[in-house]
């Protein structure tokens, strides 16, 4: 009962898709067991306060659809602390935390005929390792930027830092972006630029031996940048820096570069689910090992309740019964009196009704429900449909 063999049927059901384009999302994510000597196996995280692993996610989205499929792959690593005076070189020889974006991308693979990856990271993901794993699997990728002033080349020699390249590309449209409120930030529409050009990353000059064997050339890449303007004085303005394998014609195709990236939230959603819902950190398992196969199992358990969300969220009228097992709904409607038709239930009014078993009072200012409630809900239905199915095995039995 390992990590690997809980969840990797999962991963393989997930990219068994039907052909089309499909978003992998990608990002590490700290489980921290705060610091308690008794488990074994477990590193430092953190500043160093907490033990724990880091868990790094690839959740697979329709791109057009927007709908969650599943997890097409995950890896576990362990922080190990970096050598005392470790050069460049010795640094790049060694295993570094970075290898999980590869070791991932190489877990998943290449697409099967008729299927398109297109791989959304964020700033941990720009590295020309990286990249040249997503060529290595025929991929496609938009990655955000991490360091303007990265050395790139516009099709000739010289190298110019991105920030000097990005200033004189044109302006090929603009967008209006609602922020919500955060701590001492208001919510505010931002108007937000767009410019995009084309770019070739040149090799490094410190190569991994990865790199170093495969001995890649230049890699061309479309640029698209996201800017605000007119941000008021104390608001940090909006700014995102995208790289991308996709072609960048025109303000259409900068816009789906920037849909793509957009949608990134969903894997932190999953995060939410994980760590705010199923509590995986609050877990009292005494082992690593234990505790990554809890994590296999959890993962699971949280994309499926992340899906039930997406769902309600892109087709909020499809009949539930399209979604979830008529014996959920029937268990919901015996623990929820005042629903009387309960097959007639769209996905959306199931999910907040599945809220409210967790304790989500529905009021017209309360928004949409937190994972916390909906967890404490789904924990409910499953002790009622896992009952429900043991009363009809004995009922069977005689």
């Amino acid at each position: 009962v390992t990590f690997q063999a809980i969840a990797e049927p999962h991963w393989e059901e997930t990219r068994a898709c039907t052909p089309g384009r499909y978003l992998i999302l990608g990002d590490t994510t700290e489980i921290s067991f705060g610091h308690d000597p008794a488990i074994e196996g477990l590193s430092q995280i953190g500043n160093g306060s907490g033990s724990g692993f880091l868990l790094h996610n690839a959740l697979m989205v329709g791109a057009k659809s927007e709908t969650v499929l599943g997890l097409a792959g995950q890896t576990i690593h362990y922080r190990k602390p970096a050598p005392k005076k470790e050069t460049q070189s010795q640094r790049l020889k060694r295993e570094r935390e970075s290898k999980v974006w590869s070791d991932v991308i190489d877990d998943i693979g290449p697409p099967s005929e008729g299927v398109e990856y297109v791989h959304v990271f964020d700033r941990g993901g720009d590295d020309f390792e990286v990249f040249c794993h997503l060529l290595d699997n025929h991929d496609e990728w938009v990655v955000r930027a991490s360091n303007l002033q990265r050395l790139i080349t516009t099709g000739g020699e010289d190298k110019v830092p991105l920030k000097d390249h990005l200033q004189p590309l044109p302006i090929a449209g603009e967008y209006e972006l609602k922020l919500r409120a955060r701590p001492k930030q208001p919510a505010r529409t931002a108007t937000i630029e767009v410019r995009f050009g084309a770019i070739e990353m040149p090799v490094p000059k410190h190569r991994s031996p990865y790199v170093k064997a495969l001995n890649p050339d230049p890699i061309p890449m479309s640029i698209v940048w996201v800017h605000e303007v007119n941000a008021p004085a104390d608001a940090e303005p909006i700014e995102w820096v995208l790289y991308s394998s996709l072609p960048v014609k025109g303000f259409s195709d900068a816009w789906e570069v920037i849909r793509y990236y957009e949608l990134r939230w969903l894997i932190e959603e999953l995060h939410k689910a994980m760590k705010s819902g199923a509590r995986v950190q609050s877990r009292k398992l005494r082992t690593a090992d234990r505790l990554e196969a809890m994590i296999g199992l959890m993962s699971v358990v949280a994309v499926r309740l992340l899906q039930l969300k997406s769902v309600a969220r892109v087709e909020p009228d499809r009949p539930a019964r399209t979604v979830v097992p008529s014996l959920w709904l029937q268990m919901l409607k015996a623990a929820r009196k005042n629903l009387s038709r309960v097959h007639d239930l769209t996905i959306h009014q199931f999910y907040r009704e599945l809220a409210k078993l967790g304790g989500f009072l529905g009021r017209k200012r309360d928004g949409e429900p937190g994972w916390i409630t909906v967890w404490r809900g789904w924990e409910k239905l499953n002790m009622l449909v896992r009952g429900a199915e043991l009363a009809s095995r004995f009922k069977q039995c005689g």
